[in-house]
């Protein structure tokens, strides 16, 4: 009978054994199974100096500086020398000479069309994609960061808060951005804004991984920032704009310490590679004195700053942690990385597979970061052209890991002399040569990509399209911000490569203000007074326009001024292909004054 008892239970147990494994399994998988999250944050004219893990005596950034503790440091880390140049290198891993973004401004901060991004990189591995502040590589369809593999876009037009561009009368506080393309008012202040909106995506993308892409308008001019954050600095001996920059920067670390906090009360943060770094060398944090006196601030000893091809224009903080990922946290390494390596490197710590439709100037240095393979001792070149056609030596850096050659001449071993103090050229004249050999060959690879980007007229994608005399190609000076788009000092000769995507009727309306403005093109208006930590918008002058003419190829087309309208309206037929558009009104006297906004409609 025991025997019998003992049979039945453990059938009985076999049974509910087998049907319980039959069940479906749900299966949760670990964080360390998921691909990761990628949060890659690039800040705005902050230099090497500006960190207080850097050295800097004065300046308050103690989130940073925790996070530098426990994340990997790359202290030899470079850029271009400017926005646009810059965003470029990060979006393609090629330099931006490359790619029509060798300038911030006059049509050549437009990344061409055919370019790959990162985002869409990652887009098609099925991550969210997401950019957030300063795009910087064109404001038109095909350029926008909505149409380059971004799903979700928050951001400002041209190459900040308050540029020609940008939406009118924005001024980094209570600001219009735009959402997918469509304006949205904000509330509060710009940088806040920026990473409010961050953590709220963050919030809704937790169904697959996302790509994130933070660009910070701060700390770039006009220094516009709140009064509590100016004070932190009441009492150093800085001038009054380092002390608005500098707050500027601290609310950065603010904001960056709430980011932070939210990823890990949420669980993300070990899943989640988090980059910081900057887009070039400091545009306020050091300050020199008249004729080479004392200066105030700090920039790490580095020589140059903002735009300069010296080390202090492009070599910024780079920091970057993912716990999940083996990277070598909590310690620093001094070997040659720059913006060009993002692409390949983040693709591969992410497991998703790119493989390069172009020649890359960068190189991924995943293996360097977990610590699997030493870095090769390579060469790459940074330069400052901005001018309307890259010119070969035109403020040239050659660099290795500890060499520069700068303008095919002077030579500085940099771990030894990183301010760039003693020439050491004739003392090495084979590194010269070996460089100046790398440069050669190297621009020869460069000299066939270069050419213009072109805005569409007559897509159904987009249509109309509005140009800004941001995008005008011209050596004139461009008035590139809004306070001198009031002042009306400006009014370069010259055109916009367009591409007429289909012939037919046009419509040309021009604006001498933006159109969301509603202003007449011959009125004034009230400036706007910025109080003591922010600028003051001039007024708006009068141009006294007369008549209005438009220029594509070899077709022609004038109108008269009503001046009390905030456009003047010109219609004619216009022929399909590339071309040069030239957009003006004429004054009393008959001179040519550039149209700043030009609204163009297929009918």
């Amino acid at each position: 009978m025991k025997n019998k008892y003992l049979f039945k239970v453990s059938i009985c147990l076999l049974f509910t054994f087998v049907s319980c494994t039959n069940k479906p399994k749900k299966i949760i998988p670990s964080n360390e199974n998921k691909k990761p999250n990628v949060i890659f944050i690039v800040t705005d004219d902050q230099g090497y100096g500006d960190l207080g893990s850097h050295g800097n005596p004065w300046i308050k950034t103690p989130n940073l500086d925790s996070f530098s503790k426990e994340s990997l440091e790359l202290t030899n880390f470079h850029v271009g020398t400017t926005c646009a140049p810059t965003r470029a290198g990060l979006m393609t891993g090629r330099n931006a000479n490359r790619n029509n973004a060798w300038h911030t401004i006059a049509g050549c901060s437009i990344l061409l069309d055919d370019e790959e991004t990162i985002a869409q990189v990652y887009k098609k591995n099925d991550y969210e994609t997401i950019m957030l502040g300063k795009w910087h590589l064109g404001d038109n369809y095909p350029y926008r960061p909505e149409d380059r593999g971004f799903s979700k876009t928050f951001s400002l037009m041209g190459g900040g808060v308050n540029q020609t561009p940008d939406y009118w009368n924005n001024t980094y506080f209570e600001d219009t951005y735009y959402r997918n393309g469509s304006p949205e008012k904000t509330k509060g202040y710009c940088t806040d804004v920026f990473f409010d909106e961050a953590i709220d995506q963050i919030k809704t993308s937790k169904d697959k991984p996302f790509f994130m892409y933070l660009a910070l308008n701060a700390a770039h001019g006009p220094f516009n920032v709140p009064e509590e954050y100016a004070k932190i600095y009441s009492d150093t001996p800085l001038s009054d704009i380092q002390k608005r920059f500098y707050g500027m920067i601290t609310n950065i670390d603010e904001n960056f310490g709430k980011l932070v906090a939210h990823l890990k009360k949420e669980g993300l943060y070990d899943n989640t590679i988090l980059v910081f770094t900057t887009d070039n060398g400091t545009a306020a944090g050091i300050k020199r004195g008249k004729s080479k006196g004392p200066s105030t601030g700090y920039n790490a000893g580095l020589k140059g700053t903002k735009a300069s091809h010296y080390d202090g224009g492009h070599r910024v903080p780079f920091l970057i942690s993912w716990p999940n990922g083996n990277l070598l946290h909590g310690q620093k390494i001094g070997d040659l990385a720059a913006h060009v390596d993002m692409l390949p490197t983040l693709t591969e710590l992410s497991g998703i597979p790119f493989s390069e439709k172009k020649p890359l100037d960068g190189t991924s240095i995943a293996g360097v970061l977990q610590g699997k393979t030493k870095a090769t001792d390579r060469m790459l070149v940074v330069d400052t052209q901005r001018n309307q056609l890259p010119e070969k030596n035109r403020n040239s850096c050659v660099m290795s890991r500890d060499w520069r050659l700068i303008n095919g001449k002077e030579l500085y071993h940099t771990l030894k002399d990183p301010g760039q103090k003693n020439d050491i050229a004739e003392e090495h004249p084979e590194r010269v040569e070996k460089m100046k050999k790398f440069y050669n060959q190297w621009w020869e690879t460069v000299l066939p990509d270069v050419r213009y980007a072109e805005i569409p007229l007559g897509d159904k994608a987009a249509n109309p399209v509005l140009i800004t005399v941001h995008d005008i190609h011209t050596k004139d000076p461009i008035p590139w911000n809004q306070e001198q788009i009031r002042e009306a000092k400006n009014f370069p000769k010259g055109f916009y490569s367009i591409n007429v995507k289909e012939a037919g009727n046009y419509r040309f309306k021009l604006y001498r203000y933006p159109p969301e403005s509603n202003l007449a093109i011959n009125a004034s208006t009230p400036g706007i007074d910025g109080g003591k930590y922010s600028n003051t918008l001039p007024p708006g002058k009068a141009i006294n326009a007369k008549g209005a003419r438009i220029t594509i190829g070899d077709t022609t087309i004038n109108a008269t001024v009503d001046p009390n309208k905030p456009f003047v309206i010109l219609e004619g037929k216009i022929t399909s292909g590339s071309s040069k558009l030239e957009s003006y009104f004429t004054n009393e006297k008959g001179e040519e004054i550039s149209a700043y906004y030009t609204l163009i409609e297929k009918i």
